[in-house]
């Protein structure tokens, strides 16, 4: 035999009831949230910001890395070119024949192309390494103070999430019991209808003959039918869940 749980067993006034409880429980725990403001989302997005820009500096120095490289290669081929240039005038002072003359003239006038084009390349990477350094120490520098920016905001959120830690975790608990009496289909349908209205109510009680959702005019044979907490009534309106406020009692935290 299948075991009865609390949900199944309650009524249909105790999980009125016991949405009531719920809907007050989560608005005490929104007025926390509202408290703390936009400040876990400015956390967050300045966590992401300074990881776009870590990741940007790690290319950046990819790239100067990859200049400096280039440097060194165009000298390593100016020496080889020097070296090769000594060996060639060495072997014009031997030389037995104009062939020999042309052949080797030829190849110190494509060594010395050789050189100029490396030069002319160092000198166009040493400017990218200064260009290239100037973006790094920017970026570095806007690191440096989103970092700083980013530690204010969490000091800053961690003062107001210390002091009202104990606070929320009690409502916590009281929301999960209270979510406890309640079957989940209408669980749902209350969460639903939280995340549709701006101010976060889905239960509320009838005031002056009106849904105190939408203010909208209740007919008097519903607000009978709420009185009688017998069916879950909601608002023809807005589609919030109204509830009799006669039927609460004062209840501790």
């Amino acid at each position: 035999m299948a075991k009865t749980t609390k949900k199944n067993t309650a009524s249909v006034e105790d999980k009125l009831k016991a949405l009531h409880q719920l809907q007050v429980v989560d608005t005490e725990v929104d007025k926390i949230r509202i408290v703390r403001g936009e400040l876990p989302l400015e956390v967050q997005d300045l966590e992401d910001f300074i990881e776009g820009l870590n990741t940007r500096l790690e290319k950046f120095n990819q790239e100067l890395n990859a200049i400096n490289d280039n440097i060194v290669a165009n000298k390593n081929s100016i020496d080889l070119a020097t070296d090769a240039i000594k060996k060639y005038e060495k072997q014009l002072k031997t030389i037995k024949n104009n062939r020999e003359f042309t052949s080797l003239t030829k190849e110190v006038e494509f060594q010395n192309l050789e050189i100029q084009l490396a030069e002319k390349k160092t000198v166009q990477h040493n400017a990218n390494v200064l260009h290239k350094t100037e973006i790094i120490n920017s970026c570095a520098e806007q690191i440096a103070e989103k970092e700083e920016e980013l530690q204010l905001k969490r000091d800053e959120l961690n003062e107001i999430v210390k002091e009202t830690e104990k606070e929320e975790k009690i409502l916590l608990r009281n929301s999960a019991k209270a979510e406890k009496v309640i079957d989940e289909r209408l669980l749902n349908s209350y969460k639903r209808i939280r995340e549709k209205v701006a101010n976060g109510l889905a239960v509320v009680s009838v005031a002056r003959d009106a849904c105190g959702g939408c203010f909208s005019q209740i007919p008097p044979q519903r607000q009978l039918d709420i009185q009688m907490h017998k069916k879950v009534i909601v608002c023809e309106h807005c589609g919030r869940i109204m509830v009799d406020s006669n039927m609460f009692e004062p209840q501790e935290a």
